[in-house]
């Protein structure tokens, strides 16, 4: 429910109008995804698709904030409610993925949803929010709330061009060669969202020789399951041996890879440069204009890696409210 104080924030700029803020916990999806895929800020994580695979792989809850005036929305904000043993509870726009937050063109709306999430994270037990994304529109009320976290990580963003033979032809003749030996060596690649086990066994495999954590597989299920031809599963084999996997998602004309690994063994073949090359070369034939790389932090290998293909390095933005201040910054709200 929307405090007093909420309601008296959000009037204060729309008082012929009143501005009204839902919060949603399902249904209605189809509404908040057609504003997403027509957002030009959108990620593929903004998607109501994602935060329903948060629910059903590990069970926390999500809100779905949303603004509106006339029945017509003006901003969105997806929030996943964490909680983990030994960690403080967090309200998290969005778990598991580099970038999120609001959605909105104005510090009006920005508000209004920063003050609903305000009172949510109160009724909550007062807990934390994290917000991952760009805060251009942070309202001053709220610059004393929000702390900027030091990621140390920016986006690896690419502009396409209209055809996949433009791209191909602005590689640098370096590039071009590592991608035609990986063709000389074997190596295919296939666009199947069916080979999920094929996927799992490549990424487990790789995330054990890095020694890091992987997500389970339901997770990746949910994945393909829930953003449905909004994600592609592609597929690099030798010798009919997946060696390179990755996951691709979509929102309006933006294509993002969160997940991509190869076997450390085959990795002489090049099976990266195909996978990669494969999934821009599809990205660009369907008439997308951006493909995120994801984040790195500059200068270390995934970062030349992904600036060898023209990608540009934008900022990776994490702002985070505690609840250890909110108490009297509360008061100074009133």
């Amino acid at each position: 429910m929307i405090s007093h104080l909420a309601m008296f924030l959000i009037n204060s700029d729309q008082r012929q109008k009143p501005m009204n803020i839902v919060i949603e916990t399902s249904g209605n999806e189809k509404e908040w995804d057609v504003f997403v895929n027509n957002h030009p800020d959108a990620t593929p994580y903004h998607l109501s698709s994602w935060i329903k695979a948060v629910k059903e792989a590990y069970g926390f809850d999500y809100y779905r904030l949303i603004a509106k005036k006339n029945d017509t929305i003006l901003g969105v904000l997806p929030l996943v409610h964490m909680r983990l043993p030994l960690k403080s509870t967090s309200l998290i726009s969005v778990p598991y993925g580099d970038t999120a937050g609001i959605l909105s063109n104005d510090k009006s709306t920005t508000k209004a949803l920063l003050t609903a999430a305000y009172d949510l994270a109160q009724d909550k037990g007062n807990c934390d929010i994290e917000l991952r994304g760009n805060m251009q529109y942070l309202p001053e009320e709220f610059t004393e709330l929000f702390r900027k976290l030091p990621t140390n990580k920016v986006r690896m963003l690419l502009k396409l061009p209209e055809n996949s033979e433009i791209l191909w032809d602005g590689f640098k003749s370096k590039l071009r060669s590592q991608i035609r030996k990986a063709q000389k060596n074997g190596l295919s690649f296939e666009l199947a969202n069916h080979r999920i086990d094929d996927f799992y066994s490549v990424i487990s495999q790789n995330m054990r020789d890095l020694g890091s954590p992987v997500h389970s597989r339901k997770w990746f299920c949910e994945i393909i399951q829930q953003y449905g031809a909004n994600a592609s599963l592609a597929i690099v084999s030798h010798e009919q041996r997946p060696v390179g996997a990755a996951i691709t998602l979509q929102t309006g004309n933006k294509v993002s890879i969160p997940w991509a690994s190869t076997l450390r063994k085959y990795n002489k073949l090049s099976p990266n440069m195909l996978l990669y090359w494969g999934i821009l070369k599809n990205a660009a034939e369907n008439g997308c204009s951006t493909f995120d790389f994801g984040r790195s932090t500059q200068g270390e290998g995934t970062y030349k890696f992904k600036k060898q293909w023209g990608a540009v390095e934008h900022p990776l933005e994490w702002y985070r409210l505690s609840s250890k201040n909110t108490g009297t910054q509360k008061k100074s709200r009133k």
